[in-house]
């Protein structure tokens, strides 16, 4: 593949018109004479390349007094922009978020309104607040250097990563037996919540390749319903899309775990190779160009073991979930790069694979020998 664009089209609609309709719509949701006011639209540039994201300022009248709060938008994207999921249930995050910031102590945005109507913003979308706070960088991942993670001292480094985990952990805390988590199985066939998950995933890669099979994806699904694992830990709330791009910091201490997107019922193990395996990305995109990157964070072995005592419970082997972690994101990097294909920022290659950025990662991991630099 060639050089990423330095933008990614992740939508063709224009804040300003969105901030028109949004000022009308929260004309009705507020109470009649609260007169609000939108102000200060952005769309942010950097992480995420799904939903549709909107900052703003939204000001009103409430008792007598001028009320003025900083909000964010998530907005499902529109049919005719490529999207990279097959659906985006705005609903189901709102719920989520909900259940989380009520029965845990991991810290969520307070999630504000949900509005299923399309017709307002061209899709379902929820308002939350807007919370303060450093993002790992994407692009150019935090990895290659000149970032707040990188120039961190090692302490400080380690200090977001236990702080992440253990949110991870506090996720977990969420099961079936202490709440309802029956809206987020997968409704595909599958003896076990992990035999699902991949039903699910697989019926995605289907959507995602069409006609036009990919040879190296449809050898890694085979490779996973091949060697499931037999030592997952019991099932609980997954977060999904578990990494530290998806998490805003402050003092190198989790404050916002953001982008549920892809919560699930899984084993916890599925959560924690997703984190892991998204590092060993950042980290084998950085020492492929020569850069020294990170290599001593988010090791799945110092993982295992701070999850261990943050949960109170040692989960399984991580080989077969990181590999699960790096198949899936095969699929999404796959539809990703289509899409920029789309969109003029990309041209598409001879070999299909080629569309994947980490294909040679996938073929060691089939073939075992990408596993010799990992700290398992």
């Amino acid at each position: 593949m060639g050089t990423e664009p330095e933008r990614i089209t992740t939508s063709t609609r224009d804040p300003r018109r969105m901030a028109a309709q949004l000022g009308e719509w929260l004309g009705g949701v507020l109470p009649a004479g609260s007169g609000p006011e939108i102000t200060e639209v952005t769309s942010p540039e950097s992480n995420g390349m799904s939903s549709e994201t909107l900052l703003f300022t939204a000001a009103w009248q409430e008792g007598g007094q001028r009320v003025e709060r900083r909000l964010v938008a998530r907005i499902e994207p529109p049919a005719t922009d490529y999207p990279v999921f097959t659906t985006y249930d705005l609903g189901m995050q709102f719920e989520v978020m909900r259940l989380v910031a009520g029965r845990t102590e991991v810290p969520v945005p307070e999630t504000l309104w949900y509005e299923p109507d399309p017709s307002v913003l061209g899709g379902s979308f929820f308002v939350m607040e807007r919370v303060d706070g450093l993002v790992p960088p994407d692009v150019l991942p935090y990895t290659f250097g000149d970032n707040w993670v990188f120039d961190a001292p090692p302490a400080d480094r380690r200090r977001l990563q236990d702080s992440a985990v253990s949110a991870v952990a506090g996720i977990h805390s969420l099961t079936a037996d202490s709440c309802d988590l029956a809206f987020l199985e997968h409704d595909q066939a599958g003896a076990t919540s992990l035999e699902r998950s991949l039903a699910h995933w697989r019926a995605y890669h289907e959507w995602v390749v069409g006609e036009e099979r990919s040879p190296l994806l449809d050898a890694c699904f085979a490779w996973l319903g091949e060697h499931l694992p037999e030592d997952a830990s019991p099932d609980a709330l997954s977060w999904g899309d578990g990494r530290i791009g998806n998490m805003m910091f402050r003092d190198h201490e989790v404050v916002a775990v953001l982008d549920w997107e892809m919560a699930a019922v899984a084993p916890p193990e599925v959560d924690l190779g997703w984190m892991c395996y998204l590092h060993l990305f950042f980290q084998d995109l950085a020492t492929d160009l020569g850069a020294p990157g990170l290599p001593d964070l988010f090791r799945p072995r110092d993982v295992r073991e701070t999850y261990a005592a943050a949960s109170g419970r040692a989960p399984g082997d991580l080989r077969w979930h990181i590999a699960y972690a790096a198949i899936r994101h095969g699929v999404i990097m796959r539809r990703v790069t289509e899409r920029s294909i789309h969109f003029g920022e990309a041209v598409r290659p001879d070999d299909i694979d080629d569309l994947i950025l980490h294909r040679a990662t996938l073929q060691g991991m089939l073939d075992g020998t990408y596993w010799e630099g990992v700290a398992l």
